[in-house]
């Protein structure tokens, strides 16, 4: 019985995963409209994981930014490597939110 219920949850994990990354995608939509939005806690809230690459090149991580983080007074945009990085970290916590919320869910019948 315990298999069932976690090929169930598995195959229920790839719809919830959409759904979250849908709705980060709609909170960040109105950054697109009302640059002023972005400085709101919601704005802050969604920002978390872009800004995160600094914490993660202040922590040593080679190669996240462009100029290795060197580039005067302004922030150095993350690299192609940095934004690879974001993508299958954040990527991967998602996933592993839903499963985690798939496997709270009651089984489907």
């Amino acid at each position: 019985m315990k298999a069932a219920t976690s090929g169930s949850a598995r195959r229920r994990t790839a719809p919830v995963f959409v759904a979250l990354v849908g709705l980060y995608g709609l909170l960040l939509l109105p950054g697109l409209f009302f640059p002023a939005y972005l400085d709101s806690p919601l704005g802050l809230l969604a920002a978390i994981p872009y800004l995160s690459i600094y914490l993660f090149h202040a922590l040593g991580l080679p190669g996240l930014l462009q100029h290795d983080g060197a580039c005067g007074w302004g922030w150095c945009a993350p690299s192609l490597a940095g934004w690879a990085f974001l993508l299958l970290l954040w990527g991967g916590l998602a996933w592993l939110a839903a499963r985690g919320l798939c496997s709270l869910l009651p089984p489907r019948d």
